[in-house]
């Protein structure tokens, strides 16, 4: 077994990256709670997005953690025009049209940054990329601690609109009951177009939390959304909760498994409790059962 002195440091960096793990799967419970789709676009464009606060400091300097107030209305806008422009008019109502769709663009969005970037990774270089911070006895990198804490406001800021605003009452109106949401004056395909839009908004977010440590090349989502939809599925298909939890849980378990596997097998651990839960507890650590 290993000492404190290493478990510690190694479940603090699990619970750092399982924050922002939780913030991209939060975008995809909002998106399957209300759609009830799961969207394959969910990876190229967290993928999109980190190309987008990449640019924003090469070209103009912008720091990644100021680029917040650009991205996330940004992704917003095109989550919405997504929806309402190709997702919904493709779809013509059919939730297995809705997984082509968003499966198909997914595959131009990474072959379109494949053209436009080529297969080079890319990273960059910020005045605390290296810094860190002494936590009783591990060192934590200074990026990762923002990300964790920008993670959980995000979180917190997303589970308020869908609880204590007029938009959240929609969404959650329209995630129970369609038919009834629209008999009640509800336009249902804005409310759909919404919550692609916060979706991607989420991604927006932990875009610019992620860079500074992180790197962006035309694949880099597919790792991220691999990672969600277990994280998805283990908290329990559309529970908020269940996301930001599972995500940290996956964190740690994916820095545990590295600790003691080696650091290229320790996403095993994940699957292994995804099985898991699979087998014992299907509809997840905070689902209902059916």
């Amino acid at each position: 077994m290993f000492e404190f002195g290493i478990l510690f440091p190694a479940v603090l960096n699990g619970l750092t990256t399982g924050a922002v793990y939780a913030l991209v799967a939060l975008g995809l419970t909002l998106i399957y709670g209300v759609l009830h789709i799961i969207n394959f676009a969910h990876g190229a464009a967290l993928m999109m997005a980190l190309y987008g606060v990449y640019f924003l400091k090469t070209s103009l300097g912008i720091d990644p953690y100021l680029a917040l107030p650009a991205m996330v209305p940004l992704m917003f806008v095109a989550g919405y025009a997504l929806q309402r422009g190709i997702i919904n008019r493709a779809s013509h109502g059919k939730d297995e049209n809705i997984l082509l769709v968003t499966l198909g663009l997914s595959i131009v969005l990474e072959n379109l940054a494949l053209l436009a970037f080529k297969s080079d990774t890319r990273t960059i270089d910020t005045p605390y990329t290296l810094a860190t911070v002494a936590i009783g006895p591990a060192m934590i990198a200074v990026p990762k601690l923002v990300a964790f804490a920008g993670a959980l406001v995000a979180s917190a800021v997303l589970l308020w609109i869908v609880r204590g605003t007029d938009l959240g009452r929609a969404i959650r109106a329209v995630a129970r009951e369609k038919q009834g949401a629209r008999l009640v004056g509800i336009d249902v395909d804005h409310v759909y177009a919404m919550s692609f839009g916060i979706g991607l908004a989420c991604l927006g977010a932990a875009a610019c939390f992620l860079l500074p440590a992180y790197y962006v090349n035309p694949l880099v989502g597919n790792g991220f959304v691999l990672v969600a939809f277990t994280i998805v599925v283990l908290g329990g298909m559309g529970s908020f909760a269940g996301a930001l939890l599972g995500g940290l849980l996956i964190g740690v378990v994916e820095s545990l498994g590295g600790l003691w596997l080696g650091e290229s097998l320790g996403q095993v651990g994940i699957f292994l409790l995804f099985i898991a839960v699979l087998l014992f507890r299907p509809q997840g650590l905070f689902g209902a059962k059916a």
